[in-house]
């Protein structure tokens, strides 16, 4: 009597706890179910939360196949070991995509237990499922976006706010600054950067990001000298720790390899160069008779004076002849360095020559072009009139190419009166300093331009003479915006014609 009443008891004890089991199992917001030990896992028996999870009621899903609702690329993982499934002390972890009852499939994590008899056979299946969609889509975004950063021409490095450690790179960085992903080595902050550009425009950029969130801006990264590779760090974002104290963890640091970008404005440099080396030959060359004629008169004169010395010396050794024969031959010198600075003047202005920043006279470069275009000016009966700056402005910039332009638009003005009937025919050079720029005009009192041709006057290959290639002005123009500035024209297409251009008084 007392054996049964005992084990009565036991039942009891054994009955409560199945049913707070159950009833554990009934609460759990986690889908546990149970499945015949079979391929099909079919399902034996399931808790309420099957309907938040699958949508099915209990009743619906007891006895359907459990395989079928597998997502077909994920119903072998278990089987094929997928990198998706753990082990682990006899249960296994499986994520995988699991068809809801409205069609769609879900991302269900499960983990799994065989439940076995004595001599192993196997009985049933127990699983305890969530539903993990919202972590695998965030997870599935964060690894598109590491492959978008790792795929990016960009270099993108994190950096620690504490020691400088830079604890990623992408491809992109590991390739510009000469290290191997494979075999990685720590690089810290100050080594991809000269000692001074870290200590002063590095620190100032950390420093702004980690005030306002971020920094932009560009500063020269150090890479190894047989790399050949020229790279900028162009962005800081600072990251928080927003879960604690809100101080900085680390930097992304955005940077950009610009060989191929400085390799093609060199070249471009390098073209314009060539082509305004053109434009002056060109110029020259139109202007050859007048140049010939400028050389020849002190030439003709040196000649002259000559002559009048060989005759003196002819007649004797008088103290009169030797006056004069010592005034001839200071005459004869000054018309030499005449001829010379002709000479000069316009092989300095033929030179091919690299872009060259020099510190020069606005005003003096004015009447140096207006010199050099003398003769032309007169076999035209043009007269050159100045309104100078009296400040004398200094401009920091290519001698050459801006003296380039002013002959341009001198010898333009020049031309402009070909086909005109003006007997007064000026040609006007302004110079004025104003706000940081100094400004040019060149203007004419000749028949003007029409607007139509104000539209097209500064494209290539656009001219009204009958010789040329038309490609002065937008020389020019390419000239005055690379150091900064702006040229354009202003006409009524009646009374004259004004050209205009600005450059910084330090131009880049």
């Amino acid at each position: 009597m007392w054996d049964a009443t005992e084990n009565q008891d036991q039942l009891s004890v054994c009955q409560e706890e199945a049913d707070r089991y159950r009833l554990m199992a009934e609460q759990s917001t986690d889908m546990i179910s149970r499945h015949t030990a079979t391929l099909d896992w079919t399902y034996i028996d399931v808790n309420p939360a099957v309907e938040k999870i699958l949508g099915y009621h209990p009743e619906e899903i007891i006895g359907t196949r459990g395989y079928d609702l597998f997502h077909p690329d994920d119903a072998d993982n278990l089987k094929k070991r997928a990198d998706s499934v753990k082990y682990r002390e006899g249960m296994y972890t499986n994520t995988y995509r699991y068809r809801h009852k409205e069609g769609h499939y879900i991302w269900l994590e499960t983990t799994s237990r065989t439940i076995r008899e004595e001599d192993g056979t196997p009985l049933e299946v127990i699983c305890v499922s969530r539903d993990v969609t919202e972590r695998e889509m965030a997870q599935q975004a964060i690894r598109r976006l590491a492959r978008v950063v790792e795929a990016s021409s960009d270099m993108i490095m994190f950096c620690n706010h504490n020691t400088m450690r830079l604890t990623y790179m992408n491809e992109s960085a590991y390739h510009t600054l000469g290290t191997e992903k494979e075999k990685p080595i720590a690089l810290y902050l100050p080594q991809i950067f000269s000692e001074d550009n870290f200590n002063t425009l590095v620190q100032d950029a950390l420093s702004h990001a980690a005030a306002h969130g971020t920094w932009y801006g560009s500063i020269p990264v150090q890479v190894p000298e047989n790399h050949e590779r020229i790279a900028e760090i162009r962005e800081v974002i600072a990251h928080r720790n927003r879960t604690e104290n809100m101080q900085v963890e680390y930097y992304s640091i955005i940077g950009r390899d610009i060989t191929l970008k400085r390799r093609a404005e060199e070249q471009a440099k390098r073209q314009q160069l060539e082509m305004a080396h053109m434009s002056r030959l060109l110029s020259v060359g139109e202007m050859a008779t007048g140049l010939a004629h400028e050389i020849n008169q002190p030439l003709g004169a040196i000649l002259n004076y000559c002559r009048g010395t060989l005759r003196r010396l002819e007649e004797g050794h008088t103290q009169e002849n030797f006056e004069q024969i010592t005034h001839s031959m200071q005459l004869i010198t000054r018309q030499a360095k005449r001829a010379a600075e002709i000479v000069k003047r316009m092989r300095s202005f033929v030179k091919r020559t690299e872009y060259q920043r020099i510190e020069f006279s606005v005003n003096e470069s004015c009447t140096d072009i207006a010199g050099f275009l003398h003769q032309e000016a007169v076999d035209h009966d043009i007269t050159f009139e100045f309104d100078l700056d009296p400040s004398d402005p200094k401009l920091l910039a290519d001698k050459i190419q801006i003296e380039q332009v002013l002959l341009n638009l001198m010898r333009n003005a020049i031309e402009a009166y070909n086909e005109s009937e003006h007997t007064e025919r000026p040609v006007r050079i302004c110079s004025k300093f104003k706000s940081g720029y100094i400004y040019i005009t060149v203007s004419d009192e000749a028949s003007g331009i029409t607007v139509e041709e104000l539209g097209t006057l500064f494209e290539p290959f656009t001219t009204s003479k009958s010789s040329g290639l038309g490609m002065g002005l937008a020389i020019s123009q390419t000239i005055i915006e690379t150091h900064g500035g702006q040229l354009w024209a202003e006409s009524d297409g009646k009374t004259g014609t004004q050209f205009h251009f600005k450059v910084p008084v330090r131009a880049n």
